[in-house]
């Protein structure tokens, strides 16, 4: 590529980021990363629309770099303005986007926020063909190359959007195994995309590798073993947390909305619950609370001080407009406590 005097001249490759100590990142995410419209009401009656970016991956690496963490983004775009902007977004973010790709025969992903009613939103993909779902494998293996992260996350997006996609996320799970590196799966379960027996015979495969699992309520059955009886299946949630802990996975986080989140280990269990905000817009809350969950993860802390953080992370952005937006720093996490009326001088 050849557009900009800070892009790379290494083939494939779609620019690099200038935060110092990124060559070595805590964390290695990559998938899809769109452009996104949203609307002011309904699409066919038209009316402006806000120009962003989203991607649950991206949504994830932008938290983290908020919080003050090195992290690095290896999805693909297209050679296009579309895939500029995101690069250009996650670059102003803090994320090293120096192994991402650029693909000069697939566009940049779009994706179109509809708002209906006050608390409901519909979501429009334009996905099929994107740059982002003809990931290839060796666009992992260049990331690996590069340095080896100390977390690899993932979501349950990724392998829907190609067989192309699914292969190299699954390369990624077995390089992180060879280098010792701890790794996250969000299920992040989209209908629009894959049928949930198709999603549930990935995941499982996907189990064995996973060390932190997180999950709503509902998600996790798509990861419990094929041959669980009915019992099992429609059992408590610890008795399905067990299952997973069972098959090796350290830790089984469940998002459980308004009532908060619980994390299972064979230690025990913790709960923390929802913190009380005035709720904008739920799109990409679970994202920042995975960024919380993350970062307190690196930071050192125990699973249920991660909680803590998570669901502070994940309350700032369903205080806020937009996918990753309201993503706060880490100096901003005491202002959640803030009694009403509250003016920062």
């Amino acid at each position: 590529m050849t557009r900009g005097s800070d892009r790379s001249t290494e083939p494939g490759t779609a620019g690099s980021s200038p935060r110092e100590g990124a060559q070595h990142p805590g964390v290695l995410t990559f998938g899809e990363t769109m452009v996104a419209l949203r609307g002011s009401g309904p699409l066919k009656l038209g009316g402006t629309m806000q120009v962003s970016v989203a991607g649950a991956e991206s949504n994830v690496a932008i938290g983290l770099a908020r919080l003050g963490h090195a992290v690095r983004w290896g999805g693909a775009v297209g050679d296009d303005e579309a895939g500029e902007l995101v690069l250009r977004t996650l670059r102003a973010e803090g994320v090293d986007v120096s192994v991402a790709s650029a693909d000069p025969e697939a566009p940049t992903g779009l994706i179109l926020f509809e708002p209906r009613l006050p608390e409901v939103t519909r979501v429009h993909y334009y996905r099929a063909g994107s740059a982002g779902s003809r990931l290839t494998e060796s666009a992992v293996e260049r990331a690996f190359a590069v340095a080896p992260p100390r977390v690899l996350h993932l979501t349950g997006i990724t392998p829907a959007l190609s067989p192309t996609a699914a292969s190299a996320a699954l390369l990624a799970l077995q390089l992180a195994q060879q280098a010792g590196s701890l790794v996250c799966l969000d299920v992040n379960y989209r209908a629009r995309l894959w049928a949930a027996d198709e999603a549930s015979r990935v995941l499982r495969t996907w189990i064995p590798y996973v060390d932190i699992l997180i999950a709503s309520d509902d998600e996790l059955l798509l990861c419990l073993p094929q041959d669980t009886d009915e019992a099992g299946v429609a059992g408590p949630l610890p008795a399905q947390a067990r299952l997973l802990l069972d098959l090796g996975v350290k830790e089984v986080v469940v998002k459980l909305g308004a009532d908060g989140a619980r994390v299972f280990t064979r230690d025990g269990s913790s709960d923390r619950p929802a913190k009380s905000v005035r709720p904008v817009d739920p799109v990409g809350a679970g994202d920042a609370f995975v960024a919380g969950y993350l970062s307190s993860l690196l930071d050192g802390e125990e699973p249920a001080g991660r909680l803590e953080r998570a669901v502070t992370t994940g309350a700032f952005a369903v205080a806020s407009h937009g996918d990753w937006e309201g993503a706060p720093t880490r100096a901003e996490l005491s202002m959640l406590g803030a009694p009403p009326g509250t003016v920062v001088r």
